[in-house]
């Protein structure tokens, strides 16, 4: 008990993700305007710039959070589950970051519709993770636990969208683009958009493991 007693406890853990939710919301805003001002060549750097800023900061919260959990005797909820969440989060964040590196590298010159679109569902899935994030600390009442469930179930159907829009687009884009250099680079933003999604919905799930853990 002694032993106990001189280590730290909880960690503020829960402050943590939500400062990292944030910063994924700010990118992926970011991306989405990005997207919307493709044609500014000094908002399109602008944009790329805080976008970067956001994945670094959140960056530097998944290593204090893994830090602390070395340090911390007591965590409010289990360690792997920190362990999972933070990092996966933290996927979402390199994935955004590398939505907007790979529009600038490959030389992308015209937004589709359907960038546009899977960006909007990819900001959507951003906002909706924030606040279930938000609501991880008061899972033990049942109010608070359903409305986290019914958000993670709101993030799994935005990502379905998500998934419908790149077939659609990917059958478009081989059907309608005679040049191939086009196809390759659009295939790897859709690719990369829609992964968005996906990691979102990895996000979720994990949420849905403490929901149900801790309710």
């Amino acid at each position: 008990m002694l032993f106990a007693k001189l280590l730290p406890v909880d960690g503020n853990f829960f402050k943590l993700f939500n400062q990292h939710a944030a910063y994924i919301e700010e990118s992926a805003k970011a991306l989405s305007l990005l997207v919307a001002n493709y044609d500014d060549l000094n908002l399109r750097e602008q944009y790329t710039k805080a976008i970067d800023d956001a994945e670094h900061a959140a960056d530097r919260l998944t290593q204090e959070v893994n830090r602390l959990l070395h340090k911390t005797f007591i965590t409010p909820i289990d360690r792997d589950q920190i362990h999972s969440l933070i990092n996966t989060m933290d996927d979402v964040a390199d994935l955004i970051q590398d939505c907007a590196e790979a529009m600038s590298l490959y030389g992308v010159h015209e937004i589709t519709v359907e960038v546009s679109r899977l960006t909007e569902l990819s900001l959507k899935c951003c906002q909706r993770l924030r606040h279930a994030v938000s609501l991880i600390p008061d899972v033990a009442k049942p109010a608070t636990a359903e409305a986290a469930l019914k958000t993670c179930e709101e993030i799994d159907q935005l990502e379905s969208d998500a998934d419908r829009v790149m077939r659609a687009a990917m059958s478009k884009l081989f059907r309608d683009e005679p040049d191939v250099r086009e196809v390759i680079k659009l295939k790897a933003i859709y690719e990369l958009l829609e992964t968005i999604t996906d990691k979102v919905e990895d996000v979720a799930n994990l949420i849905e493991g403490i929901v149900l853990e801790n309710s």
